[in-house]
This record gives structure tokens, C-alpha cells and sequence, in this order.
């Protein structure tokens, strides 16, 4: 990627080497926080009523759930590399992705006269509060609504590369423009209007609440990249397919194959490696919000 037309920031929150937060018990499963989840890059929210939960990240109890099996443990020999600062690089990065976002979304928005607000990110290792229950790094990336904030522990990038194969920059810049587009999602109404879809029955599955919410924020990562591309020419050679394995390496049946052999549709909640990369280009495409809607989609 070429990165010298970005600018870093100014909305960021450095959390990186707190200690542990006790007293919120892990993720809310029962009612939550304000009704609304936490959406991340695989397997689901914290404070939810039972289907976006991190259950595929974390088990039903907290902990050895999908994420954990994939990674093979090893969380706190990544929190302490992280706790050094090691990771500056990676930050500074990040900052400069969340600011392209800034700056592409902005007009965007006010064409469809809605106003912008910026998220804020913030950049954690362990545990740390948030606004949808207690944040744990093994959840991977993730937004929460209520407080408006994307949640990242930069050790992911690490694994992202190592552990799922989606080594580069644009693989990072394309986990950070998914969640992004979770608050897109947000400021649009598109998750006020969605909410009783996502709490009900139906939210999780092949064709579920939750497999189209995530698809679209996918989308919204490929519309970032078009308008980002035409302003500020950050795109080099490999950047897109760097993009197109890492939205491969997190899809439901390739994590679901890896963890346990089997594909469970009915269990899906991000949708297949196959969807991921097909809503990714549906948006880089043309850079049209109109072009992601999931959610009147009659095939994903």
C-alpha cells in the first residue's frame, strides 16, 4: 500500500499494556448493553441476547470457543510483545487507515444527507471495558455500537498473517475498513432498523440477520477502497488480492472446516469465504453504497 497521502487520526484511544478489567463478567447473555451487539470480523458480538454473541469465538462459558482453536492459545505471550510497544508501526497505521475512512465516508454520508461522526478506535491488549460487556482480545476486531468505538488488539495482525495466511498491508487496512463499515451501519440506521431481525430467531444461518449485516460491512470494506484509491492512489500491485484472502480466511465454512471439519450452515453468522470476497468486490467495483444491500438481496 501506499500510504503518504493518508493522514493518522486524531480519534484513537491508546489502551495497549492496561491490566485486566474485572467485574463485567465476560459477555452479557442476557440483554446486554443498550440491546445491540458488538460486530467483528468472525463469529459475533458481546452483550447480545444469544445469537451474535462471541459463541463461535469463545464457547458459551467464555472461553475455548472457535477463535482460541484456531489460533492455538499463545494470548499472553502476544500481550506482553504488545505491552513493550512493539507494535508502534502498526498503530501508526492503523490511525492512517481510520483517517482515509474519515476523510472517504464524510461526503459520502452528506450526499445521502446523513450527518458523519466519527468512531474512534481503540487499541487494546487483555481485556478492557466497552459499552456491549467486557472486550477479550481473542475476540478478534470488533465494533460496538453504543459507544461508537472499533475495538483492536494489533496482535491480530500478527495472527492474520501467520495464522491465516493473509499476510500485507491492505489485508490489516481491509479488517480495519470491515469495521468501519459496522459504523457506516450505525450512522445509516441500518442496525435500528435490522434490530428485531437480529435478536430473533433468524439472525443467525446461511441467510440470517447477522451473515447480511456482516456481508455488507464487507461491501462497505470495498467501497472504502474504490474512494480511497481515487483520492489518495493507495492501491499497489497484490493490495487487492492481499484484501481478497483475508476476507477467504475468515469466512464461516473455512473457519468452521479448520475447528471442527464439518460445515454448519444453519451456524453461520459472517457467511462463507466465497461471500466475503464477492461483496468485497461487489463494492470496489463501482464504490456505490446502493450496490450493498444485503438485506434486499434475494441471493448472497
Amino acid at each position: 500500500m501506499d500510504l503518504n497521502n493518508l493522514r493518522e487520526t486524531s480519534n484513537f484511544d491508546d489502551r495497549r499494556g492496561e491490566g485486566g478489567f474485572g467485574g463485567f463478567g465476560g459477555p452479557s447473555w442476557g440483554g446486554g448493553f443498550g440491546g445491540l451487539p458488538a460486530f467483528g470480523m468472525r463469529g459475533g458480538g458481546l452483550g447480545f441476547v444469544g445469537f451474535i454473541i462471541l459463541v463461535l469465538l469463545f464457547g458459551s462459558n467464555g472461553g475455548g470457543g472457535l477463535l482460541d482453536s484456531v489460533l492455538g492459545g499463545g494470548g499472553q505471550q502476544q500481550i506482553a510483545q504488545a505491552d513493550n510497544h512493539t507494535d508502534d508501526a502498526q498503530l501508526d497505521f492503523a490511525r492512517k487507515i481510520v483517517g482515509s475512512a474519515e476523510d472517504v465516508w464524510t461526503p459520502i454520508l452528506q450526499a445521502r444527507g446523513v450527518t458523519f461522526s466519527p468512531a474512534t478506535i481503540t487499541f487494546y491488549t487483555q481485556d478492557t471495558p466497552t459499552a456491549c460487556g467486557e472486550g477479550q482480545s481473542s475476540a478478534g476486531p470488533f465494533y460496538c455500537p453504543n459507544d461508537k468505538r472499533i475495538y483492536l488488539d494489533l496482535s491480530f495482525f500478527n495472527q492474520l498473517a501467520d495464522q491465516f495466511g493473509a499476510p500485507g498491508q491492505f489485508a490489516q487496512a481491509y479488517v480495519i475498513a470491515h469495521e468501519y463499515g459496522h459504523h457506516i451501519q450505525n450512522l445509516v440506521g441500518t442496525m435500528d432498523q435490522h434490530e428485531s431481525q437480529l435478536q430473533g430467531s433468524s439472525a443467525r444461518g446461511a441467510t440470517g440477520a447477522s451473515v447480511r449485516l456482516e456481508l455488507q460491512a464487507d461491501c462497505y470494506a470495498g467501497v472504502w477502497t474504490y474512494h480511497a484509491d481515487q483520492r489518495f492512489h493507495i492501491l499497489q500491485n497484490g493490495d487487492v488480492e492481499g484484501g481478497l484472502r483475508a476476507a477467504a480466511a475468515v469466512g464461516d465454512d473455512t473457519l468452521e472446516k479448520q475447528t471442527q471439519g464439518t460445515v454448519v450452515p444453519d451456524s453461520f453468522t459472517h457467511g462463507t469465504s466465497a461471500q466475503r470476497m464477492r461483496w468485497f468486490q461487489r463494492g470496489l467495483q463501482r464504490g456505490e453504497m446502493g450496490d450493498c444491500d444485503t438485506f434486499g438481496a434475494a441471493t448472497l
